[in-house]
């Protein structure tokens, strides 16, 4: 039987969505220090469709940006995965690494242990060659997660297409981890 649970840590179970899962997905969404960092919070409809969207995702390719649940409590914590970006990036095609997690979950390692979860999926699972991870400049919180990682900051940053030329949050930088950086860690 499928359990929809893709992997576990030591504290984390990041698993498949389940309908129970979208009212607080999208009390994260509506969260404006949570999505401080993205052009608006999200409607309830628009939350309830990107959590179809990552649902979809993972039943088609049997991986992506999966919710992130508690074991001691099976509290939804938010959201941690692995993702082929849409948008017409200037390093793409590549696969991300994404997280958004309940301001109640911050400053505990949740991100950094789930994300760790995710890249040895990534790595090992998919024999991917390199994961990313981009934020807006401003995003001190997201980029120290990315430096855990062992993740390295491109010299150069980007524009992210989908928001207009002098939107405060379109100047972006990039991480990158190739998989040979990511084996030597792990040795």
């Amino acid at each position: 039987m499928d359990t929809g649970i893709a992997f576990e840590t030591g504290r984390l179970r990041l698993r498949q969505w389940r309908d129970e899962d979208y009212a607080p997905f999208a009390a994260l969404n509506a969260d404006a220090q949570v999505m401080r960092y993205f052009p608006a919070p999200l409607t309830r409809a628009e939350s309830d469709a990107m959590a179809g969207r990552c649902r979809s995702l993972i039943a088609q390719q049997g991986w992506g940006v999966w919710v992130v649940e508690r074991i001691a409590d099976d509290a939804f914590l938010g959201f941690v995965g692995l993702h082929e970006p849409a948008a017409a990036l200037p390093f793409a095609p590549c696969v991300e690494i994404a997280w958004r997690l309940a301001r109640q979950a911050w400053g505990q390692g949740y991100a950094t242990e789930a994300a760790r979860g995710a890249l040895a999926y990534g790595f090992g699972r998919l024999a991917l060659n390199e994961i990313v991870a981009f934020t807006t400049l401003a995003n001190a919180r997201s980029r120290a997660v990315m430096e855990r990682l062992g993740m390295r900051q491109d010299a150069e940053g980007f524009d992210h297409p989908a928001l207009p030329p002098g939107h405060p949050l379109r100047p972006h930088c990039l991480y990158r981890l190739p998989r040979a950086a990511w084996l030597a860690s792990c040795a």
